[in-house]
C-alpha cells in the first residue's frame, strides 16, 4: 500500500478508539471493595483491559476459567460493569479529529471488537460513533485472533480485505489482521496487554499517536506491503 491510502479503515474499540478503562477498572475494584479487600492499581488492571473479564476477574482475584468459582466473579463483573460503563468512558480526543478526517475524505471506518454486543452496541451509540460497520465479539462464530470478524466488517463495507487497514492495541488485533489480509496498525496510546511487546507483534506499523495516523492515511509513505 505504499503510497496509496486504505480504501477503509477498521478500528478496535477500547483501548484504540474509546478509554473504556475507568469503568472496567472500577468494576473490578467494586468487587474487590465488597469482600473488603483493598483497590488494585489503577495501571496494573489498565493492562488488562484487552483481555476483557478474564483478565479482570483474573488479576482482581487470581482465578481462571475452570477454576472453582470463575464463572460467579465473571457474571458478577459483567453485571457490575453494564451499570457503570457509560460513567467514565470516553473517545480518546485525539480520536475525533481523525474520525472527522476520514468521514470528510470519504473513507469509511469500521468497528471490530471482542466486545459483546449487548455492552458494544448501546455503548457505541452512546458515544455518537457513527461506524460504517460494527463488528462485536458474538456476531460472527469467532473472536479476535480469528480474521471472521474482520473479514465481516469488510464485507459489510464493501471493501476487499486486502485493502483495509486494521488499528488496534493488543497482539490479538495483530493476528487477526494478518490473517484477514489487512495492514496492520498498532496504537501505540492503548492498553497494550501485558506479554511481549508491541514491537515483538509483526505489526505494518506502530504509532504513538492518533495524529500520527493522518499521514499514514493521507496515502503519503504508507510503511505497508504493497497491494495487488
Amino acid at each position: 500500500m505504499r503510497g496509496r491510502r486504505p480504501e477503509a479503515v477498521l478500528f478496535d474499540l477500547d483501548g484504540t478508539l474509546i478509554d473504556s478503562a475507568p469503568d472496567l477498572v472500577g468494576a473490578c475494584n467494586d468487587m474487590r471493595a465488597a469482600r473488603g479487600l483493598a483497590p488494585l492499581p489503577f495501571e496494573r488492571l489498565r493492562a488488562m483491559v484487552g483481555s476483557g473479564a478474564r483478565g479482570m476477574v483474573g488479576t482482581g482475584f487470581a482465578v481462571a476459567p475452570g477454576d472453582d468459582g470463575y464463572t460467579d466473579l465473571r457474571d458478577e463483573f459483567l453485571r457490575r460493569y453494564e451499570l457503570r460503563m457509560t460513567s467514565e468512558t470516553r473517545v480518546f480526543a485525539a480520536v475525533v479529529p481523525l474520525l472527522a478526517y476520514l468521514d470528510g475524505e470519504g473513507v469509511p471506518w469500521g468497528i471490530v471488537t471482542n466486545k459483546a454486543a449487548r455492552f458494544a452496541e448501546p455503548l457505541i451509540a452512546w458515544l455518537g460513533l457513527a461506524a460504517a460497520a460494527i463488528v462485536c465479539g458474538d456476531t460472527t462464530p469467532h473472536s479476535k485472533p480469528h480474521p471472521a470478524p474482520l473479514l465481516e466488517a469488510a464485507r459489510r463495507i464493501g471493501v476487499a480485505a486486502e485493502r483495509c487497514v486494521y488499528v488496534g492495541d493488543d497482539r490479538r488485533d495483530v493476528d487477526a489482521g494478518r490473517a484477514a489480509g489487512m495492514a496492520t496498525i498498532v496504537a501505540g496510546w492503548g492498553y497494550l496487554g501485558a506479554g511481549d511487546p508491541p514491537t515483538a507483534w509483526g505489526a505494518d506499523a506502530i504509532v504513538a499517536r492518533p495524529e500520527e495516523l493522518h499521514a499514514l492515511f493521507s496515502g503519503a509513505g504508507l510503511p505497508f506491503r504493497a497491494l495487488p
